[in-house]
């Protein structure tokens, strides 16, 4: 299907290269080939320049405590030799924090943006021209979190062993928060306001824009969107990435979006060898959940980063939540997990240097 502006809405081109992904014995054999080689200290050296685009350091609900504050966060960066770090916040433009903690930590400079969350009012141009001259002003703008439809229709509980959308549970849900959520018409014209925010994105230089967690195919008509309106980058968030088919990745890739892995969407990397025990290296085992086999969890992202490419890929951790270590030692096992399944040093480099240098529009480092 075609729009009058020419795009190809939800049609993903069959690219060279399907069948590449490896079968569940050979993702095995990948994995269990473990080496004498495995090191802590380059795991630290990998941190040394790098970059998480996706941090939640920011204040937030009393009922969801923050592990690290937004300066605890960015000191803790500095001083592992990072290079910078990007806040996220679902409730305030983080561009705020930023200017705070640009003013207060010296040696260190950090980043934030505006996620078009309801507290905003969802699909917002005010809210968009107010963010880029806030602070230390946007450097992302982001489709939002929670507050897209896609995955607020999609949240509910089980009630008596069924499923039911909250939505559907409180009358009160569906007015207050999913009749404002983001939707991205993803057939005919953008729409008014969605018109004026992607031309404030493509008149804005430095400014990159996230998916947010919308469908796949609302991912991917804002990627298409870009050749029109102009808008230079785009990240695939986490959230598409994980439920998009490898052709979908590769689609979006191949025009020109950055698909972003976090490790937060596939927290407890225990479907790969953490201890070894035996001195035979054949003897290399998953060290719990067995039964769940090779192709799940956050082998799934080594997977997928040898079948489009290091190059157009991210790795961020999208850490700040109580529960999870700090966003830094996040990253260092973001980095330590691929590394154990034979993700190459140059390529890790790539994802958490190179790429984010990039999106940020920043000067490479050595």
């Amino acid at each position: 299907m075609t729009t009058e502006l020419g795009y190809h809405i939800l049609k993903y081109p069959r690219l060279e290269g399907d069948g590449l992904r490896p079968s569940p014995k050979e993702a095995l054999r990948i994995t269990m080939e473990l080496t004498d080689d495995r090191s802590l200290e380059l795991t630290f050296e990998l941190l040394k320049g790098a970059i998480d685009v996706h941090v939640h350091a920011g204040p937030h609900l009393k009922s969801s405590p923050r592990r690290v504050d937004p300066i605890e966060a960015a000191i803790q960066a500095r001083d592992a030799g990072m290079r910078t770090i990007v806040f996220k916040d679902v409730f305030e433009m983080s561009n705020g924090i930023a200017w705070l903690v640009n003013r207060h930590v010296p040696n260190f400079k950090v980043y934030g943006g505006l996620m078009l969350n309801t507290v905003y009012g969802g699909m917002n141009p005010r809210a968009v021209k107010t963010a880029l001259h806030y602070g230390d002003g946007a450097k992302y703008l982001d489709f939002g979190a929670h507050s897209t439809y896609y995955q607020a229709s999609r949240e509910g509980r089980n009630v008596n062993g069924k499923f039911v959308p909250l939505s559907e549970l409180y009358p009160k849900f569906k007015t207050e928060e999913l009749d404002r959520c983001i939707r991205i018409p993803v057939d005919g014209e953008p729409g008014t306001e969605l018109d004026e925010i992607l031309r404030l994105a493509a008149a804005t230089p430095g400014l990159y824009v996230d998916t947010g967690h919308v469908s796949v195919e609302e991912a991917v008509r804002l990627i298409d969107l870009k050749d029109h309106y102009g808008y230079k980058k785009i990240v695939v968030s986490s959230s598409v990435t994980k439920i998009a088919t490898a052709d979908q990745l590769r689609y979006m890739a191949g025009k020109g979006a950055f698909i972003e892995f976090t490790i937060a969407a596939y927290t407890a990397p225990t479907v790969i060898p953490l201890t070894h025990y035996y001195v035979e290296k054949e003897y290399a085992s998953i060290d719990e959940g067995m039964e769940k086999g090779p192709e799940v969890g956050i082998r799934e992202v080594a997977e997928t980063i040898r079948l489009i490419g290091a190059e157009h890929c991210i790795m961020a951790t999208d850490f700040g939540r109580y529960a999870l270590p700090t966003p830094l030692e996040g990253l260092r096992e973001f980095i330590a997990c691929m590394l154990d399944l034979g993700i190459p040093p140059e390529d890790i480099r790539k994802m958490v240097k190179t790429n984010p240098e990039r999106l940020l529009g920043l000067e490479p480092l050595g």
